[in-house]
């Protein structure tokens, strides 16, 4: 029997499972695109800067990170972020620049059809 591929984490397996299915349902291409690049291996997940975040992303603009916020940098305006993990310290951040944290999952659940979201990474 050939070893595993893809990720062993069950719970980010099933993430990439809610994602395909909404992704089909919703007719929502960013769901599945996002599947995709978490099916990658970890060594070649995105890692976006908040100086990254504070470059491309606009006032309260609403952003997918399909890997880890890290804290370089410095951000000057509210953004909503979603990623599948956040540094310490990118958190406090983010809310400090009056912004706001969300898991991937929680995303997909508040905006099914995926309008309106910006992916970096």
């Amino acid at each position: 029997m050939p070893a595993p591929t893809g990720p062993t984490n069950p719970v980010l397996r099933e993430l990439i499972r809610e994602l395909r299915r909404a992704g089909r349902e919703k007719r929502a291409a960013i769901w599945s695109d996002i599947a995709e690049r978490l099916e990658s291996p970890r060594r070649r997940r995105a890692e976006v800067n908040l100086s990254q975040l504070n470059r491309y992303a606009r006032d309260g603009e609403v952003v997918v990170v399909p890997g880890k916020v890290l804290a370089a940098g410095a951000l000057s305006h509210p953004v909503t972020v979603a990623a599948l993990g956040f540094s310490a310290p990118a958190r406090r951040k983010i809310v400090a620049a009056g912004g706001r944290i969300m898991s991937i999952r929680d995303l997909m659940r508040e905006n099914p059809e995926g309008k309106g979201v910006k992916l970096l990474g």
